[in-house]
């Protein structure tokens, strides 16, 4: 379909990347990395914890440097993008939406669960009153029915935000189920749609594509893929394909490929962003991307597989802010392969 207004790219290396480095991106490495997007031309890069403002806490692990220096140090160096933040409301509070403001937020993304989108009324009101683009998330959304989503929406909408995202945080949506989810958005919806999701099964790109051919007016990537689980969709390969197939994002290929391969792969050295056993298991059975380093140290501390936690956390239907279930899990686990040492079985065979 040919498109009436200019796709907007939203980078996420910055904040969903956080997870990737359990929040321990340094203020030199954050820098450099803005710098070359904003090269890049890249509309709006996103920077915080990456549970959101105020995500720092024992439950979430706290990052090296504070927010307001991450925003700060990287609002210093851009020319072109917007700066944007996330902020999930019961981690982050109105306090928060007014410190980015100080900090030179453009666009603030307030997230909730895909069914309790009234639980993010009052953020999104008082970011319009100060005057923030606003974009909303609703995160899980394999986890509800196209019909469920547009109705949740529509409270977004009607709350005051400028855009509304399907988010697939588990990377469990599938490329007709992407395209389902964003078709019946733009039509039932005046504000802007977008799209953010995780390679878990290998479909990041893809499935981002057919959300942009759906009408998707904004699209998020990371660069490398640096994110929860298997990563974001890739933005280098996605402005690749987009690219070859002639839709314009006005981003820069060449400065994208070189903060890639020069500054966030060396970074994942010691965990590569990949799609491994663990991370496909979370788009297998639908699972909260960032949930991946928390079953990893939990399968190793009860000694069980990290696979058999994440089936039982998605037939558990665990969401974002549950992250210390994940042990009650495991222990369950242990307690049941103890039960039975001769045959422990491996959930999923």
């Amino acid at each position: 379909m040919a498109r009436t207004s200019k796709l907007v790219l939203n980078d996420a290396t910055l904040r969903d990347g956080m997870h990737a480095l359990a929040h321990q991106y340094s203020i030199q490495q954050m820098v450099a990395i803005a710098a070359k997007l904003d090269e890049a031309r890249i509309d709006i890069i996103e920077v915080s914890h990456g549970d959101g403002l105020n995500g720092n806490s024992f439950t979430y692990g706290f990052s090296r440097h504070t927010e307001e220096e991450y925003l700060r140090a990287v609002k210093a160096v851009l020319k072109h993008s917007k700066l944007a933040a996330l902020l999930l409301p019961g981690i982050g509070t109105t306090k928060e939406l007014h410190l980015a403001k100080a900090c030179g937020v453009d666009t603030i993304r307030i997230a909730t669960h895909c069914t309790e989108a009234d639980i993010a009324n009052e953020h999104i009101e008082t970011a319009r009153h100060l005057d923030f683009d606003v974009a909303t998330f609703l995160m899980m959304a394999h986890m509800t029915s196209t019909s469920e989503l547009v109705g949740q929406a529509k409270i977004m909408e009607k709350a005051g935000a400028h855009c509304v995202y399907v988010v697939d945080s588990a990377g469990a949506l599938l490329m007709h189920e992407a395209k389902e989810k964003i078709t019946a958005l733009k039509e039932s919806l005046s504000c802007e749609v977008g799209f953010h999701n995780h390679d878990n099964l290998g479909l990041g790109v893809a499935c981002t594509v057919v959300a942009i051919e759906a009408g998707a007016d904004r699209v998020d990537g990371s660069v490398a893929g640096m994110g929860a689980g298997a990563g974001n969709c890739r933005l280098e390969v996605l402005v690749a394909v987009l690219q070859r197939m002639g839709i314009e994002t006005g981003a820069l290929l060449y400065p994208l490929i070189e903060c890639a391969d020069q500054l966030v792969r060396p970074m994942q050295a010691e965990h590569p962003v990949q799609i491994d056993g663990n991370a496909l298991m979370m788009g297998f059975a639908g699972v909260y991307s960032s949930f991946l380093l928390h079953t990893e140290r939990a399968a190793l501390r009860f000694g069980v597989d990290a696979r058999d936690i994440l089936v039982e956390v998605g037939r558990r239907k665990l969401v974002g802010g549950q992250e210390d279930l994940i042990v009650d899990v495991a222990l369950d686990l242990q307690r049941a392969q103890m039960s039975r040492p001769e045959a422990p079985g491996r959930a999923g065979r």
